[in-house]
């Protein structure tokens, strides 16, 4: 569905991140995402920070679409289509460590409200970390990680991933944060033998699985995933290899 909603609260989450609320009464999973525009901008995607009836994105100044957003206010009005693609699926009889890395954290905070899950929160240093507050209300354990050493961890996310679970048994990791995270991420858990959902990005047009600018190896990643899971992305050529840019070109990472 499309519909006009209006900003109903602003947070600063962080010198360049900014989380909005608005109320939509679509029903959506963690890890689902939206469409969003307003005037002066392109329609973008982004993550569901809050998926209840009062729903959030958190949105990292990045480029123009997202500066534009960061100039809007309580009572400013944007345009949503969604919520859109394959979420998280928690298993209430499973355990699960919950991966952040940088604004990937957005993603994942449904997910450790409905899990209350172990949670790691990743990012470059200590001013650059989001929503430890929000995590810390509904994890049983948050810990952190920097990669300056500024606050928690010394070190990434997969580091402290690797030491969580030494002292700790999970069956599954959830993560979202770029890609050479995942990757990663990834390699860990098939190391480790845990099984894993990851939230891949791709370039993303319609969010409908229509236009297919964001197929990755065969799979549409707005509306087959943005979350995949371990066996899905054991098959990836692309993933943490290459992506296509918005005008379909492939770009490698390395």
């Amino acid at each position: 569905m499309s519909d006009f909603v209006k900003i109903l609260g602003v947070t600063e989450e962080a010198y360049d991140t900014k989380t909005f609320e608005f109320q939509l009464d679509e029903k959506a999973s963690p890890g689902q995402f939206i469409m969003v525009w307003a005037p002066g901008m392109q329609e973008i995607p982004m993550s569901l920070s809050k998926t209840g009836r009062i729903k959030s994105i958190t949105v990292k100044a990045i480029g123009p679409d997202t500066k534009r957003l960061h100039e809007l206010t309580i009572g400013d009005m944007l345009r949503v289509r969604g919520p859109y693609g394959h979420g998280y699926e928690i298993d209430p009889e499973k355990k699960y460590l919950i991966i952040g890395g940088g604004v990937g954290t957005a993603s994942i905070l449904p997910a450790v409200k409905e899990s209350g899950a172990d949670t790691i929160i990743a990012a470059r240093s200590e001013r650059d970390l989001i929503l430890r507050d929000r995590a810390m209300k509904y994890s049983r354990n948050v810990w952190i990680s920097t990669d300056d050493g500024s606050a928690g961890f010394h070190g990434n996310a997969v580091q402290l991933m690797r030491e969580k679970c030494k002292e700790n048994s999970y069956d599954c990791v959830i993560a979202c944060g770029p890609e050479v995270m995942l990757y990663f991420t990834y390699k860990a858990c098939e190391e480790l033998g845990l099984d894993c959902q990851l939230s891949l990005e791709r370039h993303m047009k319609c969010g409908a699985g229509v236009c297919g600018c964001c197929v990755m190896d065969g799979q549409r990643v707005c509306k087959d995933g943005p979350v995949f899971s371990k066996a899905q992305i054991s098959v990836m050529k692309d993933f943490g290899n290459a992506k296509r840019d918005e005008c379909g070109r492939l770009v490698k990472f390395r």
